[in-house]
Parts: C-alpha cells; structure tokens; sequence
C-alpha cells in the first residue's frame, strides 16, 4: 500500500500550482515544464528541493501523470533536476561537485608540501617558511574575460552591468545574445541565466559555463507594488512557457490586486485586452506592445537581475576557480631534465 503524501508543499511549487492555467491557449505541459524551469534557473525554488511526486503534483494542476513524468524527464535531461532512488525527484545542485573541490584541495596540500621542501633545502625552519608566507605580496591578479549569453542583447547588457561591479577591475565583460553568437568575442568563461546553460555548453563547448540565478529587479518590485488595487491588470509574457512564472511573479509582489488577465503575446484577442486594460506588465522581449497603449496606460516590463546573494555564495567563487586555473596554467615551470 502507497503511503499519503502529507509533507506541505513548498510555498514556490504551489504558487508555480496555482497559476497553471487550464483555459490558457498555451498547452498545461508547457506551462508546467516553463514554470519549473524558470522557478529553477531564478532561484525561487531552491537547489535540493524535492518536487511533489508524479501523482500528487498531477492532482495539483490537473493533468494526467504521464504529463507530469514526462515534464520532469524533460527537465531532468537538461540538468535542472535529479532522481535520487528510493527518495524521489530533487531540484539538482548547482553547487561544484564535492569531488573536484578534494581534487582542488589535495592539488593545493600538494603545493604546500613541495614549498616547504623547497624552504627546507634553503636551510629554512617550518616558523620561517610560515614567516615568508605572511609578508609575501599578493600574487597577480589573473584577468579574465566574461561573456554573458542571453537571450535579449538589451537584458543581457543589463545583467552584464549588474556583474561587473563583482568582478576584479582588471577583468573585461561582454554581453551577446543567443541569436548573435556569431558577433561573441573572445572569452575564458561563459555566465548565463540556468535556463540556457545546457544551450551556452553546446555553443561554447570549449569554455566552462556557470549558470546565472536571476530575480525581478528592483524596479520591476516596486512598480508592481504601486498599481492601484482597483486597476484592471493585463500581463503578456514573450515566451508560452514563461506565462506561469509572471503570473506567479505578479501574485507574489502585487498580492493586492484582483483578477489579472495574463496572456501569451499569440492570444488572438490581445489588441483588445491591451485596449482595456489600465496597467500592461509586459515581458522583456514584448517592448513593441507599449506603442499601443494610450497615455493614460500604464506599461511594466518584468526585467530580471541576477540575484546577489547568489553571485557571491555560488557564481563568484566559480569564477574564481577559472582564474585560479587559468594562472596555474600560465605560470612557468622549471625544467628538472
């Protein structure tokens, strides 16, 4: 017999539930992988999280199992989420293998080693290696150059200005967008939103890829906190799949609002709703519906950042592990023949 479930819910998949939209034109399995994938890659659900198993999330946005499974195998194949047997199915860890962390460590010990044989075949004592280690001057910052790959060059420049300030000064930062690969300079390391590091690895093989966890940017909060709670609402996303997660986005920072009409930019009667409504949130790719509105309208784009706690916990250090790489590669070594 199959136990109940009756662990709660985490609060991020069941907003992610609540606004799968049965009517929508946009089919329920692609709403429900886009939103997933989108929860994933901004942060919102986190890394280790369990997912509801295949029956209980089918329950939840009614839809049949099979749907759901194979939404999570989709998911699953491009690494945003894991099966652990006899546990379930958890949003994958983004975090650096443990395994190529010990490989780092055991590198490092092993040049500990050899520096102090080095001071010992000076005739120096373990206190004055340790001496010499503490006023030697900082080595060279190795500089690096970062691509940022998105999927809109005017979004993409933006999260690019928002990383350099976290970057060394010495290091450089482009930005180019998924359709203009052909125009990317030339890059140690690519950074990306997560929903398009499995694509950035196949466009850049050479080059590692580090994944990018993004959040509504502030203005993005505070405008939506500012609509009038009697305000009729429309919201467009540019993407089928990306309609849950601005619906979901919008109930989360405009708890206050009524109903909001939330619509793909394919919806046929779209010139209409964009006529009635009193505020248009529009996502970033969706510009060219603001020179339908009148001036008494309200348009929000939803526009992302990255999220800085996660740049200096996850994104930062990997970055550091290229530089790190890249000045043991370039530093010479003495010839022993």
């Amino acid at each position: 017999m199959i136990e109940p479930e009756t662990d709660e819910m985490d609060p991020a998949l069941a907003r992610i539930a609540a606004a799968i939209d049965e009517t929508s034109s946009v089919p329920v399995s692609v709403q429900l992988r886009g939103a997933l994938e989108y929860g994933i890659a901004t942060g919102d659900i986190a890394p280790n999280t369990k997912l509801p198993s295949v029956r209980r999330l089918a329950a939840c946005v009614k839809v049949s199992p099979v749907t759901v499974s194979s939404v999570y195998a989709a998911l699953q194949e491009r690494g945003h989420v894991e099966g652990r047997v006899g546990s379930g199915t958890f949003v994958a860890d983004r975090a650096p293998p443990p395994a190529q962390h010990s490989q780092r460590l055991a590198g490092f010990e092993r040049q500990i080693a050899e520096l102090i044989q080095a001071g010992r075949a000076l005739g120096l004592s373990r206190q004055d290696i340790a001496f010499r280690i503490t006023v030697a001057p900082p080595a060279d910052i190795v500089p690096l150059r970062v691509l940022v790959l998105g999927t809109f060059l005017g979004a993409t420049q933006a999260y690019a200005d928002d990383l350099r300030p976290y970057l060394c000064d010495t290091d450089s930062v482009s930005a180019v967008s998924i359709t203009d690969i052909d125009s990317a300079p030339e890059a140690d390391l690519v950074v990306c939103p997560h929903t398009l590091t499995s694509e950035a690895a196949r466009l850049f093989p050479d080059l590692p890829v580090f994944g990018m966890t993004l959040i509504p940017n502030e203005q993005t909060r505070i405008a939506l906190a500012g609509i009038e709670p009697e305000a009729r609402v429309g919201a467009v996303s540019y993407f089928d799949d990306f309609l849950p997660t601005l619906k979901s986005g919008i109930d989360r920072f405009a708890p206050h609002l009524g109903r909001v009409t939330a619509v793909p930019r394919s919806f046929d009667g779209l010139s209409d709703l964009v006529a009635q409504v009193d505020v248009l949130i529009y996502a970033t790719g969706a510009e060219y519906l603001r020179a339908m509105l009148r001036p008494d309208q309200i348009a929000i784009e939803y526009r992302h950042t990255p999220d800085s706690h996660a740049l200096r916990s996850k994104l930062l250090p990997a970055i550091d592990s290229v530089r790190t790489t890249t000045r043991v590669k370039d530093t010479p070594h003495e010839n022993n023949e």
